[in-house]
């Protein structure tokens, strides 16, 4: 028997989960099928996310085991947050040396890891590389050109990303299109998510305040839209936010009743500028506390169309063909805009497009789309690269 081969995959953030999970599972599957080429695999938890009961529930939710160490890095800013998870995965490296590192996505856990595996000459591995919004005033996008930078392989999701990397200058053999891991997940929790109802998600998270029901809605599929907005650009200035509020609760809702998942920084901010009571007393919007995964992916299932600045929904509404106005100047994942049969639109933060893309997506059907590899197999890709690697 060979010696097995050691793993270390790093989590730092909820939206890391759902993509760590297919390759969890994916590793159990090839330790089944082909125990001769056995891979001892660690999963490293920073705790960038610091809300313990909602990240186990996530854990839980998505059947990832127990994380083999929780970092516990918790809050502050971009810096102090690099700076100590650096240190404390610097430790856990020298305690149980892995032959890779794998990172995911673009959290500042992403590079911080990144950076340290590289120090310690340990290959790396990353999985939604090649991203590229070539918006540098954001702090993922920082993170993304660092961990290319240093990653041994590149596990892209589609061609977009892999010219992104060749105009980098990133050799050809480095980088493996595997597909879209994010998928994975939705086609292994869709049944899950199908059993559920809107209307009771809806009343389950209703935040304090909330009636339980809105006049005009009952929650039936294709009768509703979800909004979500977190991006400091939307949420963090009055003269941005509130005319998006107007536009929700006076233009959009009385049209087509919303269920709006408010991210608690979009409550602050809602709440400092004055807007919170009227917004509140909208009938025709239901707000709620932000829903586990397969509520969610419920909510987009049952959706007429989405508001939204999340780049994972972007290509949640891609497969399920949900009309996706994206409230966004950019976005790393162009795969999923109408240029390229996607069913996404950029629209900013101005009112007049976000306006026209509603009234537009209000009369369009429904159409999947599923680019090339995004097919539920990616995880089993990325685990068959490594266990065949030849990368220096």
């Amino acid at each position: 028997m060979q010696t097995p081969l050691r793993i270390t995959s790093v989590v730092g953030a909820r939206p890391n989960f759902m993509k760590i999970a297919p390759f969890v599972h994916a590793i159990e599957a090839h330790n089944a099928s082909d125990p001769a080429r056995r891979i001892e695999h660690r999963l490293v938890h920073t705790g960038q996310h610091y809300d313990a009961n909602m990240s186990k529930a996530f854990f839980d939710a998505l059947n990832i085991p127990k994380p083999d160490i929780d970092l516990e890095i918790g809050s502050g800013t971009h810096s102090e947050q690099v700076g100590r998870t650096m240190i404390a995965f610097e430790a856990d490296l020298d305690a149980w040396r892995p032959d890779w590192v794998i990172v995911v996505g673009d959290v500042n856990a992403t590079s911080a890891c990144a950076i340290t595996a590289r120090k310690a000459w340990i290959k790396l591995g990353h999985i939604e590389a090649g991203l590229r919004s070539f918006d540098e005033r954001m702090p993922e996008e920082i993170n993304r050109l660092v961990t290319d930078r240093l990653s041994n392989l590149l596990f892209t999701p589609d061609a977009i990303a892999d010219q992104n990397l060749r105009n980098e200058g990133v050799p050809e053999a480095r980088i493996q299109r595997v597909g879209n891991i994010m998928i994975d997940t939705l086609d292994a929790q869709r049944s899950r998510a199908e059993a559920l109802v809107p209307a009771d998600i809806v009343r389950d998270n209703l935040l304090p305040g909330q009636d339980t029901t809105c006049e005009r809605a009952d929650w039936q599929d294709g009768g509703f839209g979800v909004v979500t907005l977190h991006r400091p650009s939307n949420v963090d200035t009055r003269e941005t936010l509130e005319p998006l509020v107007r536009f929700l609760k006076d233009a959009a809702s009385p049209r087509l009743p919303l269920i709006w998942t408010v991210h608690p920084r979009t409550e602050a901010r809602i709440r400092d500028f004055g807007l919170w009571e009227e917004l509140q007393a909208c009938r025709s919007i239901a707000l709620v506390s932000p829903v586990g995964y397969h509520d969610m992916l419920r909510l987009n299932m049952g959706a007429r169309l989405l508001l939204t600045d999340s780049g994972g929904l972007q290509e949640e509404c891609c497969v399920l063909g949900t009309p996706c106005v994206t409230l966004r100047e950019n976005t790393e994942r162009p795969i999923t805009l109408e240029a390229h049969d996607g069913v996404s639109r950029l629209v900013g933060n101005d009112i007049q497009a976000i306006r026209t893309a509603f009234t537009d997506f209000l009369a369009m059907e429904k159409a999947p789309n599923r680019p090339e590899l995004w097919d539920g197999h990616t995880a089993e890709r990325i685990v068959s690269a490594l266990i065949n690697d030849e990368v220096d």
